[in-house]
């Protein structure tokens, strides 16, 4: 028997790996609609496929023997060495064994860098917009006519704008902090 008016009683949702299966009992089995949802992209209409995977458990695995107080001086190190946190999150991975410092030490590595005052002076992704819209600005002094470098600019900008605006509501920068590109040119030197 089918209902006439279907209502969240009738349709189960089952979520396995970002895929959200609904079903409904009420027509068996046969009913079965997967739906991807995956992040858009800011200034276009494609959806992103590309992502990192993280570690499934959150604990320290049987494994790992390293203790959070390792884990915290390895940090400190490859930042006095002038690796930036995604860097030292791949260095620990990938050359000491360590899959998710957070889950051994119950801190993030930016967090273990203020503890330690090797913070950066602008957070990462931040900094890695600046620092593309700074080149940008290099190219268009050379090449003046070429429109669509000067539209990827005002996208990249208006990204670092909203970022910048982010920031400052969750007290990681200065309200009176602003983003112009001759401080920029001087904040990445």
């Amino acid at each position: 028997m089918v209902p006439e008016v279907w209502t969240r009683d009738h349709i189960t949702e089952i979520e396995l790996n970002s895929v959200v299966h609904f079903c409904c009992p009420v027509l068996g089995t046969n009913l079965l609609i997967n739906m991807v949802y995956r992040m858009a992209r800011m200034h276009s209409s494609r959806k992103g496929k590309s992502h990192s995977k993280r570690p499934i458990r959150l604990e320290t695995p049987d494994w790992c023997q390293r203790t959070p107080e390792e884990v915290e001086e390895l940090v400190v190190k490859l930042a006095k060495e002038g690796h930036q946190p995604s860097m030292i999150g791949l260095k620990l991975r990938d050359q000491h064994g360590i899959p998710l410092a957070k889950a051994i030490t119950g801190k993030t590595i930016t967090q273990i860098l203020n503890e330690n005052e090797q913070a950066l002076r602008v957070p990462e992704d931040l900094f890695h917009l600046i620092s593309r819209a700074i080149t940008l600005r290099r190219h268009l002094e050379d090449s003046k006519k070429d429109l669509h470098s000067r539209y990827g600019l005002r996208l990249i900008e208006s990204k670092i704008r909203r970022l910048v605006k982010y920031y400052r509501r969750q007290g990681v920068l200065p309200q009176d902090w602003r983003y112009t590109p001759e401080q920029a040119a001087l904040l990445i030197r």
